[in-house]
């Protein structure tokens, strides 16, 4: 495919010359005298977990959800969040989240890593269209966007969470939403009805491409849209998106292992295109997404690595019984991947089946319980086991404090 940079350009031009009146002149009239620091708010949220109830197989794992399955692991810190945030600007808004419990490794925990780091910049006085610059979510999917904080299942869905770790990239983005409807994400997320946050009816940007906290090792740079759409029957919120990327992926030289063949530059096509269907829980919800694309994927038959298809997906339903400041919401969630991930050694090759069954109890809006049962079968292969297929069962409690 050509290298991305005219597309860039073309999104640089857009912004410049300022087609068709979209964007206002900036606003000079004079503003109350408020220093910038004073628009600075700090919040943050812990998780620590535990998954060694009812394991049935110590070799089960999940390398990109919870590097605490499995093995003889017992209590884990997965996220130690603090997020500084600020309008210090009416046209400038910032954000920067480290998380302090990040792990590289099953053997390296609770090391400090920059999540996000990226400013808003408006570009007309209600900033309906801004552009986001710097290390961010990569708008790709209902779920990926959805905070950890606000999810119900413990970890993403592989099916969508393969198409970028963590996900995240450093890159620019321009977003549009009318106010209406980013007053209407923000209240999704105000009343407690687990929505995703204000990443604009329609998103367009363009990103490295090797996931965040990783170099780039191409010229190429991946391209993502986004359009997805909240709107009301009578008192019940529905949304529907759809969203695409494209760019190519090279594999560093620390995911290979020794032997595995692959093309000579380790470059491969990765693109995607996915559906959402959103049903928020007024008190019956549920939420679906499905993706196909292609990408880098492991073939033990030939010991190498190829561009091969993927597909995958979940489908969830949830209740939400709300008294007071209290709620509690039994939910349950299936999913199905068949693919590759980029991300992990030889690009491994995967073929995940799970069943998840639990329940939230917020007991207010600073703590939370998640009980949840999970039946999985996972094959993952790679050039150092070819044949590898792990099935069984645990229960995995967490508990969140929100600051």
């Amino acid at each position: 495919m050509p290298k991305s940079f005219p597309i860039a350009g073309a999104l640089v031009w857009f912004l410049l010359l300022n087609p068709f009146g979209l964007f206002s002149q900036v606003d000079n009239r004079p503003k109350p005298s408020t220093k910038w620091f004073e628009q600075i708010s700090v919040r943050g949220y812990t998780q620590v977990r535990y998954n060694g109830l009812g394991v049935s197989n110590p070799s089960l794992g999940c390398e990109q959800c919870d590097r605490s399955w499995g093995g003889n692991n017992g209590f884990f810190i997965r996220r130690m969040r603090l997020i500084f945030f600020g309008q210090i600007n009416p046209r400038v808004y910032f954000y920067i989240q480290p998380d302090f419990a990040s792990s590289p490794a099953s053997d390296r925990l609770h090391f400090g890593q920059l999540r996000d780091a990226y400013f808003d910049v408006g570009l007309n006085n209600s900033n309906s269209w801004r552009v986001r610059i710097g290390q961010s979510k990569v708008p790709y999917g209902f779920e990926n966007m959805q905070s950890s904080q606000n999810r119900l299942p413990l970890d993403r869905a592989d099916g969508m969470n393969s198409a970028v770790a963590n996900e995240r990239d450093l890159g620019v983005f321009l977003y549009w939403a009318p106010v209406s409807k980013r007053a209407a994400f923000s209240d999704l997320i105000r009343k407690g009805l687990k929505g995703s946050g204000d990443y604009g009816v329609f998103a367009f940007g363009t990103y490295n491409g090797q996931t965040a906290n990783q170099p780039e090792l191409n010229s190429n740079r991946h391209v993502v849209g986004r359009f997805t759409w909240p709107f009301q029957l009578g008192n019940q919120w529905i949304e529907t998106s759809l969203q695409g990327y494209t760019g190519r992926y090279t594999l560093a030289s620390n995911q290979l292992s020794s032997g595995v063949r692959g093309l000579a530059d380790w470059t491969y096509l990765d693109q995607r295109a996915a559906g959402t269907f959103v049903w928020y829980p007024q008190p019956f919800g549920m939420v679906a997404e499905w993706n196909i694309g292609r990408g880098p994927e492991y073939n033990p038959l030939s010991d190498s690595i190829e561009v091969q298809g993927l597909h995958g997906g979940y489908i969830q339903a949830m209740y939400r019984i709300q008294k007071e400041e209290s709620s509690l919401i039994p939910f349950v969630r299936y999913q199905f991947y068949d693919g590759g991930k980029k991300q992990e050694r030889d690009a491994r090759s995967y073929t995940v089946s799970e069943l998840e069954l639990g329940v939230e109890w917020a007991l207010s809006k600073q703590f939370e319980l998640v009980v949840m049962h999970t039946w999985s079968d996972r094959r993952y292969e790679d050039h150092a086991k070819p044949m590898n297929q792990q099935s069984g069962r645990l229960i995995r409690i967490q508990a969140q404090v929100n600051f």
